[in-house]
């Protein structure tokens, strides 16, 4: 069987980022002549710069200015030489001062991206263990994936979840050495903050544990000597703790650093680093710079800077509490994130701050979930107080006013957050525009006349195909065979339908579109914990169908208001469900629908092709094979005409009880053995459904005796087929004897036996679902890309099975 088809993050990423550029909010160009940190020039406009990560404004300082420019007039534009084998003549008085201001040995590196690249593979052995928090840096979790090849394992929880980690240490205590727990200081889009002094204890309790902070957003601003957040928590470094601070950012030159107490470590991280040893040196600007700001940070000055950029982080937050603006974490960083929630909104309001004079960043997936974007705000000792108390007016006039053109409330907004909603009214609702939503639970309350005349030409989910479902995933035993169903038709002022479609609410595995290689691992841990990551999801259709499952009449003027009306709906039915994601599914390509869902929080991922053999016109088997295409009819007599003699051909219309047993075993054999799309099995009485259900018939491949090493006649395959209402043949799911599967050509057999059966019987067409679209096409299909779109309420999972490929 063909695996699923998996999309690429990079694509999706590329996706989002050129649909934020074109809505003006990224990738844009400074146009000033000289920066003076205040402002910033974009498009012509002189704005308020609130996007700096410069927190103390030290990369405009003069004395850094002077420092840099000296040293290329005496030393150069650069020292294009490896460490290895000398450094420049600057480099020893830096290390010298930063090891002052931290009172441990560090390693200066080029940058914090190339220092982790060259660290945690050396100072990772073979034999410990990586826990990752899941919204560590990119720079931290990509250092990581080199050490799969060692087979080092790297596990992953969610954001500051010490009960997890805890869980984690008991885990991997016994098999390795060292668990290393990776985390930032201060987290770079939220501005919130490791659990620093319990991550201590919690290491103190569990000698295995060692810390490793990556704290380039929480450095200069705080601490002593502006050695930075971790530090001022915890006081002291232990020699099982290994920090990352910046050159960069607030310290207002260039590079990285890491500090370490542990002498041996220390010693072998510096004589061989990977990127260290390798990687250029810093320039000598860069290097006098940085010796600059360290002299700044060695005296009393950086107290009263220090003091300064509080007062104004100080003051910003005073004037949010006095707003209804959705700030994400309340602290004393300088990283502040007012939560949009959808996209198009982030889009709307960045714009408007940028025409009102201030310069804000958007905060957007992958850094953040697609449903949790916002603008990133950061004050720095460039912001006078007057531009603050503007800023706060302007985004306390807008936020509303980009709720509103982009059609959500600020209730979801916080309720994407998890914040609390308890201060806001719960009259904020959205215009219906004249459109009429009926919400039903159930088919039987739908008119079935209607459902089949919008969806009766697709799959198994006419009206009777959908009462069928009802009745075979509810009241069963386990909780992954029980959906609930949920039906949306939405009507215009004249009762003509605007758009229709139904939902399902089902426990699914969190790998069910991940990679073979991730679901085998996950397969694993569900042997002790059948549950292991899953989650209950709100999807489009169901695991049992597939086809057009939306309902739209785009020709209609009030098509967008029906979506916004559908959308609003699933997020209220999704907190009622407690779901942890939207799926929107079996879709083709269209512009205007991608950039909509986009649009609204939504992250486009491929499915595999749709493949439908439309016409069935043919009168015979031959005339079908004649209109086959040269290289199929090759493969027709080489694959599966050969092997037709080895079977004996049934179409049952309904299965005895004798038979039940064994089909949904082979059924469940395909499950097992196509890890590429992973799903539960069925509940076993879907059988016994099926069997009495006049719209369901079963082709059914019996391998003769003389071909069976066994001696005797053998069922080895059967398709179950729906008989869709508008003369649509659908052969749903295939269960197969993987003993003798391959060696008989089964599936490929079956396959040509359902288009032969679909077209005696007089169906116009066959839907042919949506894997195995190569041996599909090589017996006639056209296949269609199909894709999926994906709100999930945050990334973890979608990171952890990322971290997980290539794992053994």
């Amino acid at each position: 069987m063909a695996k699923i088809k998996h999309n690429n993050f990079l694509d999706t990423v590329n996706e989002v980022f050129t649909d934020a550029k074109n809505q003006g909010v990224l990738h844009l160009y400074a146009e000033d002549t000289f920066f003076n940190g205040r402002k910033i020039q974009i498009k012509g406009k002189e704005l308020f710069h609130f996007g700096t990560t410069g927190y103390l404004g030290l990369e405009q300082d003069q004395r850094l200015k002077r420092a840099a420019a000296a040293a290329i007039f005496k030393y150069g534009t650069q020292f294009p030489l490896s460490k290895t084998y000398i450094s420049h003549p600057l480099y020893s008085e830096l290390e010298q001062k930063i090891a002052s201001m931290y009172g441990y040995p560090v390693i200066i590196t080029k940058n914090s991206t190339l220092g982790h690249m060259g660290v945690i593979p050396s100072a990772v052995s073979d034999r410990d263990a990586i826990v990752l928090d899941h919204q560590v840096h990119w720079s931290v979790q990509s250092a990581t994936k080199t050490l799969k090849i060692r087979s080092v394992p790297v596990e992953m929880i969610r954001h500051n979840r010490l009960d997890r980690l805890e869980d984690k240490v008991k885990a991997l205590s016994s098999k390795h050495d060292k668990i290393w727990y990776m985390a930032d200081g201060v987290y770079s889009m939220y501005g919130d903050q490791a659990p620093v002094v319990e991550l201590v204890a919690l290491s103190e309790k569990y000698p295995q544990l060692h810390l490793y902070f990556d704290d380039v957003h929480g450095m200069s601003w705080i601490g002593k000597n502006g050695a930075g957040y971790v530090i001022s928590k915890m006081g002291q470094l232990s020699d099982r703790m290994l920090l990352f601070g910046t050159l960069s950012k607030t310290f207002g030159a260039s590079g990285s650093v890491l500090v370490c107490s542990n002498k041996e470590m220390y010693h072998k991280i510096k004589t061989f680093g990977g990127p260290l040893t390798f990687s250029a040196q810093l320039e000598p600007a860069s290097v006098a710079a940085a010796i600059a700001s360290a002299d700044i940070h060695l005296s009393d000055e950086i107290y009263d800077l220090q003091k300064e950029l509080l007062e104004r982080i100080e003051l910003f937050n005073s004037l949010l509490e006095k707003t209804a603006l959705p700030l994400v974490d309340k602290n004393n960083s300088p990283v502040f994130y007012i939560g949009t929630g959808m996209p198009i909104t982030g889009y709307n309001f960045v714009n408007r701050l940028m025409k009102e004079g201030f310069f804000v960043n958007l905060g957007i997936f992958p850094a953040v979930p697609v449903k949790n974007t916002g603008v990133r705000i950061t004050i720095s000792r460039h912001n006078e107080p007057k531009e603050i108390k503007a800023l706060v007016a302007a985004m306390e006039y807008h936020f509303p006013k980009a709720l509103a053109a982009t059609h959500t409330t600020t209730l979801k907004v916080f309720r994407a957050f998890n914040l609390s909603t308890d201060h806001l009214k719960k009259t904020n609702q959205m215009s219906a525009h004249g459109l009429q939503l009926q919400y039903q639970q159930s088919i039987t309350k739908i008119s079935k006349k209607l459902w089949n005349e919008l969806f009766s030409g697709q799959g198994v989910f006419d009206w009777d195909g959908l009462h069928f479902l009802q009745e075979a995933f509810n009241g069963n035993d386990l909780p992954q065979e029980n959906w609930s169903f949920h039906y949306f038709l939405i009507r215009d002022q004249l009762n003509n339908p605007v758009l229709a479609t139904f939902f399902t609410g089902a426990l699914w595995k969190e790998d069910m579109l991940a990679p073979e290689s991730v679901s085998k691992l996950m397969e694993k841990e569900r042997e002790k914990d059948p549950l292991y990551m899953t989650s209950k999801v709100l999807g489009m259709g169901s695991l049992f169908t597939e086809g057009e499952h939306l309902y739209l009449d785009k020709s209609h003027p009030l098509w967008h208001q029906a979506l916004h009306l559908l959308f609003d709906k699933l997020e209220k039915l999704q907190t009622s469900l407690k779901t942890s994601m939207i799926l929107l599914r079996d879709f083709g390509r269209d512009e205007h629908l991608n950039e909509f869902f986009h649009n609204h929080g939504f992250v486009k991922i491929a499915m595999p092709d749709s493949c439908h053999i439309k016409d069935l016109s043919w009168e015979s088997p031959e005339a079908y094979l004649a209109g086959l295409s040269t290289r199929s009819r090759r493969h027709f007599r080489k694959d599966i005409a050969p092997f037709e003699a080895h079977f004996d051909i049934q179409y049952l219309e309904h299965i005895p009880d004798s038979k039940k047993d064994h089909y949904y075993q082979l059924l469940g054999n395909v499950r097992k053995n196509n890890l590429g799309l992973n799903t539960f099995a069925f509940p076993k009485k879907i059988l016994t459904l099926m069997a009495n259900h006049p719209q369901w018939e079963f082709i059914s491949l019996t391998l003769k005796k003389q071909y069976s090493q066994q001696g005797k006649a053998i069922e080895v395959g059967v398709m179950f087929c729906y008989k869709n209402a508008k003369g649509i043949y659908v052969p749903a799911f295939v269960g197969m004897d993987y003993d003798f599967a391959f060696k008989h050509q089964v599936y490929r057999q079956l396959l040509y036996q359902t288009i032969k059966r679909a077209g005696a019987s007089g169906f116009s067409r066959i839907n042919l679902g949506m894997t195995a679209g190569f041996e599909k096409k090589k017996l006639g299909a056209d296949l269609t890309p199909t894709y999926a779109y994906l709100q999930a309420k945050d990334n973890f999972s979608m990171e952890l099975m990322g971290m997980l490929q290539g794992k053994k």
